[in-house]
């Protein structure tokens, strides 16, 4: 075993990560660290490579080159002839299959872990029992596990991976199966679970309110790279290009030029689109300056449609649809040939074929990397 000195800010080290499979290259040189505790989501689309990743950090696939290491402790690195089996890396992991074994009872299942490392019956059933309570699961302990529903066995499977206490706590899209309200409730108590035990998790997803909503930290991933890392609001607010503001939530996406980028982060920019152009104030992000071509990105709750033109409200459309949803109204607007979308509130009053204007807030409008 290999060790090396870290500290509490580089709990998990993943660098420079590449994997091959035939002539695709699954994951494409990924770095990124995460503190002890945290919880990292890694999102994006089927293929992107985040499954890729956290199989090659459980060491359920071996790296083509690059270095894994938890603590002090390097897991893989093939530069130095390093691979930790899987069974030695003191991983907990929770899938979305549940891979709770049917002939056994819950609390049976939630033992294996502890019975295999040959840990004491009398500390066995004191693990179990605490777990169990804290899953929501004391009720079921001796019940098979063909008896719970799904949103019971996705707890049984997740107190057998924390039963041992493991260094890291590894989730493959554990919620994909459970319908949306299940799943909305489970969100929440995985987050709150994870609080309380204090593992560093790391947990896969497709699903961006899944990512919003539990963790500590995101990393976005396309075509087997690192779009962007950052806190949920960051990630919501501050996207570096186009394909991260597309993908997490909805974003209102035109084409432009920066015409000014003043030093501090703010600038104007053209907006083309349709045979329209205009010009508006707005945040300018990393790596754009005067004359580079741009995406502008507004989210709909940031934009403000109003009957009078104004100072700002340059932009005229006509509403197409306004769908009333009770605290807000979901609003398509016309504009040339782009169909703005807008959450608009009730008191507005909007209907469809009447004409308004746009008020796009500068500290709300950001241009972007295409």
């Amino acid at each position: 075993m290999t060790t090396i000195q870290t500290d509490q800010d580089n709990y998990l080290v993943v660098q420079n990560l590449v994997k091959w499979f035939g002539n695709d290259r699954a994951v494409d040189d990924v770095s990124f660290s995460i503190p002890k505790g945290h919880f990292l989501t890694l999102l994006g689309p089927s293929g992107c490579g985040k499954t890729t990743t956290l199989m090659s950090i459980a060491g359920l696939h071996s790296i083509d080159s690059g270095e894994i290491r938890v603590g002090d402790v390097v897991y893989t690195s093939p530069e130095q002839g390093i691979f930790m089996a899987p069974e030695n890396r003191d991983i907990g992991m929770v899938f979305q299959s549940y891979a709770i074994w049917p002939h056994m009872t819950v609390s049976q299942n939630v033992a294996y872990p502890l019975e295999i490392r040959k840990v004491a019956q009398s500390e066995i059933d004191d693990r179990v029992a605490a777990v169990l309570k804290l899953v929501g699961l004391t009720d079921m302990a001796e019940k098979m596990a063909t008896q719970l529903s799904g949103g019971q066995q996705q707890r049984a499977s997740l107190a057998r991976a924390i039963v041992s206490q493991p260094r890291l706590l590894l989730f493959d899209e554990p919620l994909s199966n459970l319908d949306l309200k299940l799943r909305e409730q489970m969100r929440v108590e995985l987050k709150r679970i994870q609080n309380e035990v204090g593992i560093t998790s790391i947990y896969v997803t497709h699903d961006q309110s899944e990512a919003l909503v539990m963790s500590d930290d995101i990393i976005v991933m396309s075509k087997g790279k690192i779009e962007q890392t950052g806190g949920p609001l960051e990630i919501y607010s501050r996207p570096v290009n186009g394909y991260v503001s597309n993908f997490i939530g909805v974003a209102n996406l035109l084409k432009g030029q920066v015409l000014e980028a003043n030093g501090n982060g703010l600038g104007r920019v053209r907006i083309s689109e349709g045979g329209k152009d205009i010009e508006v104030d707005c945040k300018i992000g990393v790596g754009l300056e005067q004359g580079s071509d741009a995406i502008i990105s507004v989210r709909p709750e940031n934009v403000e449609a109003v009957r009078e033109k104004g100072n700002g409200a340059s932009l005229e459309g006509e509403v197409m649809e306004a769908i009333f949803l009770g605290n807000y109204v979901d609003c398509r607007i016309q504009w040339g040939t782009f169909e703005w979308k807008v959450i608009a509130h009730p008191r507005t009053r909007l209907r469809s074929g009447e004409k308004v204007y746009l008020y796009l807030d500068p500290d709300h409008t950001l241009a972007v990397q295409p």
